[in-house]
């Protein structure tokens, strides 16, 4: 406590009794407040300073345990036990309220932070301003599958909070202003004692805001706070995978009093195709081919990312599953180049066939008799063909 205050008597400056309740103080702190006002006395010096002192002095004595230390010193003084080289330590030192408008207001331009702030700070207590970067932000996306591919550049609407359009901020209704909150002096926090020890609390009566509104904005109902929607134009790059979480640097919350904004983080999903799928960074699809094309080879039309088809030579003799690669065709990579679509071969059977087609197939099997595909899995089976066909 410095001794500033110590050769003030508040109580006489509240027009108080030493004696007084937190009650009485409130009622009186709050009949002066709305007296002297600035607000209501514009261009009154005098005015103003009263003020000054009328809250400060309900700053003080509003706080249990401050009011006990200013007690104390007082009687000090009083007895002249306050010397010259005297001085008691606290946590105020020079002196200004414990009030960040700035944090109240959001950083808004609207100068009621700045006139509060202002209003309050005294000589060398007189608070620093500090960059702040504003806040991350976060949306998801939802794209298709050929937008995932070379990527896109989408619009998101963002909503994010802003001062009351109406209030600009204060939450008191227009031509009013909000007065120091007369519980808390406009520290947004009470001390509460639990067995011996305090416990500092939102205060009750402002929410922790530091200020009391009488008359509350029909807009924002007194909170002071709103919401706003921009645009921003999102490039979600090539290749994004579903489920991926993309963060564009400086997209988020504009930052406060020149601190740098905050990052968007999108999260993407990715809608699943019909035909293909991602392996790794290349893509897949099973392409459906006839026995006699697998059997004697032949050149099929493959269907491919962004529209068209390429042509792709099966060899004879070409199994299920046997895959082949067709290259520049899938994702766009970092480098700007496509990665491979990888082509995998799956013999169609017909379930219906034809009389002619049965009697090809018959001459056929009769042709290949001697053909026995499963003679290799007989032999790890430690079996002849011709016992495990008896």
């Amino acid at each position: 406590m410095n001794k500033d205050w110590i050769e003030k008597d508040f109580y006489a400056i509240l027009g108080v009794t030493k004696d007084a309740t937190p009650e009485e103080m409130k009622k009186k702190y709050r009949k002066l407040a709305r007296e002297l006002h600035p607000d209501k006395n514009p261009g009154d010096k005098k005015a103003e300073e009263k003020f000054k002192e009328v809250s400060e002095a309900y700053d003080v004595l509003s706080d249990s345990a401050k009011r006990a230390e200013y007690d104390e010193a007082r009687s000090l003084f009083a007895s002249g036990a306050y010397g010259p080289q005297g001085g008691f330590g606290g946590g105020r030192g020079g002196g200004g309220y414990n009030v960040n408008y700035e944090d109240l207001f959001g950083g808004d331009q609207s100068g009621f932070g700045d006139f509060l702030g202002g209003l309050f700070n005294r000589g060398g207590g007189q608070r620093t301003r500090q960059p702040r970067r504003g806040a991350d932000m976060e949306s998801t996306v939802t794209l298709s599958f050929a937008d995932s591919l070379d990527g896109v550049t989408l619009p998101l609407r963002l909503s994010e909070d802003a001062p009351c359009t109406m209030c600009h901020g204060t939450g008191a209704k227009a031509g009013t202003t909000p007065s120091v909150c007369p519980t808390c002096g406009g520290n947004g926090q009470v001390s509460r004692n639990a067995g011996g020890f305090a416990f500092a609390e939102p205060c009750p009566t402002c929410q922790g805001r530091g200020l009391f509104v009488e008359d509350p904005c029909t807009l924002c109902h007194g909170t002071g706070r709103g919401k706003k929607t921009r645009t921003v134009q999102a490039r979600i790059p090539a290749g994004v995978k579903d489920g991926s979480r993309i963060r564009l640097k400086g997209k988020g919350a504009p930052g406060e009093r020149g601190g740098p904004n905050g990052d968007l983080f999108i999260k993407v999903t990715v809608t699943a195709d019909k035909l293909f799928t991602r392996k790794g960074d290349n893509l897949s699809v099973t392409v459906p081919v006839t026995f006699a094309e697998a059997a004697l080879g032949a050149e099929i039309e493959v269907p491919v990312p962004r529209g068209g088809t390429v042509n792709m030579r099966i060899p004879a003799g070409t199994t299920t599953g046997r895959t082949f690669r067709i290259k520049g065709k899938g994702i766009r990579g970092k480098d700007g180049k496509n990665h491979d679509v990888l082509a995998a071969v799956e013999v169609s059977v017909p379930q219906n066939l034809s009389a002619d087609a049965k009697s090809a197939l018959e001459a056929y099997a009769a042709a290949t008799v001697d053909h026995d595909p499963r003679k290799d899995i007989y032999a790890l089976g430690g079996k002849s063909a011709k016992s495990s066909t008896s």
